[in-house]
């Protein structure tokens, strides 16, 4: 077995194979697992560490991956003694595992996460940030840990350092340094520089270097000199090891096609008129022009009840501005997703980059409008997304940078949950921003949060009488003096 050490003492960074590019790693290890979803993700080094039955790993990466697949490789046999993410998605079998006492879950807003590596590579020990600010983030409290069985607790994140300027908080956040990197890129020349391919460079660049060791495996290896230096994205300097992958599966996590048929909404009748009605209505608050960041679920659905002649252009946490359409079936291209790991095409004059790019995007309040959805929202306008205690456990991925921007936040969702109303005095869930909704629209009627009157109603639907609407409504609100009906 190789002694884990730098590039230096190699002659080549190349390495025959997977295996033994990773044949020097050892149980305890941190690894940093690059990837969006299933997108970018170094599939074949995972299968080579899956391959060495080590454990204890202490996993740090964006998204949990599948079940089979991605970081999920290694969480299903229970080869991770922690795991620090900013979203779960639809990896049941950690969530379980959380649950159930048998790993550490350290949830990081995606953005702070991002920034976290890069700051890791760069020499940069600790920063600081609004994003996180009036959350578990900052308070700290979050259970990282359950005792056996779910029904105690052994650890609890703990509250950040906070620092005021102009009046508004911020939280300090620590750099992020790793035992080994493990990253994926299209090509590479044989001096370790790498090209990224469309959206599968997302976290890549940024995990480059913040390791001890840093391999790349790549889809094609040729030799020095043979790139542009104007089109490298990542220096050799960063990388020590490469390996030429033995076979990539890139699986598509969410096939999502073009057929040309009208809108195929999920859920019962009553559900997809409810939902048709919100994205129509938020759609109005879209102009011409504008960049628009749409949170996964119902704000996806907002773009296609735009009127004709409005141009956006749409921004992607996973690093993309000018998403288009779904693809048509057989133009899929596994490399082309958006946050919510879904098919998409790119348009003209599209960008793609590093993730902490697209969160400097967010951060820097170059967008807009962002479009969220919410679990609860409260009078004051706060708004809770990411996590039900005990319950559901999803992670706030990108939410807390993106309210946290200076972007119109406007939340779409559901009036009331199996009953109960989702709009209250004072959200019962854990905070994903406080004061951050500056419009809230549900099937029922159109909110806005202003300076002067608060949680004022201006628009409500033809089918609910005001009387109805103040009984399913938590929460306290001033009826607008221009009330108005909101259009079918």
């Amino acid at each position: 077995m190789l002694a884990f050490s730098s590039k230096r003492l190699f002659a080549s960074k190349i390495f025959n194979s997977s295996a033994e590019a990773v044949a020097d790693m050892k149980s305890g290890m941190a690894v940093m697992i690059a990837g969006f979803g299933l997108c970018g993700v170094p599939e074949n080094l995972l299968r080579a560490v899956h391959n060495l039955k080590i454990n204890n790993l202490k996993l740090i990466t964006n998204t949990s991956g599948t079940n089979e697949f991605g970081p999920g490789l290694l969480i299903k046999d229970r080869m991770a003694s922690s795991i620090h993410c900013s979203y779960l998605g639809g990896n049941e079998t950690l969530e379980k595992q959380y649950l159930n006492g048998e790993i550490e879950l350290d949830l990081i807003p995606q953005g702070s996460l991002a920034e976290r590596l890069r700051a890791g590579a760069c020499g940069i020990s600790a920063f600081y940030t609004h994003t996180g600010a009036g959350s578990l983030v900052e308070e700290g409290g979050f259970v990282q840990k359950f005792g056996p069985g779910g029904k105690t607790v052994e650890k609890v994140s703990a509250p950040r350092e906070v620092r005021i300027w102009g009046g508004k908080k911020y939280i300090l956040e620590e750099a992020l340094r790793g035992d080994v990197g493990l990253i994926k890129a299209w090509k590479a020349d044989t001096e370790g520089n790498l090209i990224y391919r469309k959206t599968a460079r997302n976290f890549n660049p940024d995990i480059a270097g913040s390791s001890k060791i840093t391999i790349a495996e790549v889809e094609e290896i040729v030799p020095a000199g043979t790139f542009d230096p104007d089109q490298i994205h990542t220096p050799g300097i960063f990388v020590h090891r490469i390996v030429k992958g033995e076979y990539f599966e890139k699986p598509i996590e969410r096939l999502a096609l073009n057929t040309g048929d009208k809108i195929q909404l999920p859920g019962t009748p009553e559900q997809i008129r409810k939902r048709e009605r919100i994205a129509k209505r938020v759609s109005k608050e879209i102009k011409d022009g504008m960049y628009v960041n749409l949170g996964i679920g119902m704000p996806t659905l907002v773009p296609n009840y735009l009127p004709k002649g409005i141009k956006i252009v749409l921004h992607g946490e996973n690093g993309l501005l000018g998403i288009g359409p779904y693809p048509k079936s057989g133009e899929q291209d596994p490399d082309v997703i958006n946050a919510g790991k879904e098919t998409i095409t790119m348009v003209q004059g599209s960008s793609i980059f590093s993730s902490s790019t697209s969160f400097a995007i967010v951060r820097g309040d170059h967008l807009d409008l962002t479009i969220l959805g919410g679990l609860q929202v409260s009078q004051d306008g706060d708004l809770a997304n990411w996590i039900v205690p005990g319950k559901m456990v999803k992670g706030m991925g990108g939410a807390m940078d993106l309210v946290d921007s200076h972007s119109k936040c406007i939340v779409c969702m559901e009036h009331t949950s199996k009953g109960a109303p989702k709009i209250l005095k004072k959200c019962s869930l854990p905070l994903t921003g406080k004061k951050v909704v500056r419009m809230l629209v549900t099937e029922y009627g159109v909110f806005e949060f202003r300076r002067d009157t608060g949680m004022t109603l201006v628009e409500i639907a033809n089918d609910i009488t005001l009387d109805k609407l103040k009984e399913i409504t938590g929460a306290q609100f001033y009826i607008g003096s221009d009330l108005k009906k909101i259009e079918e």
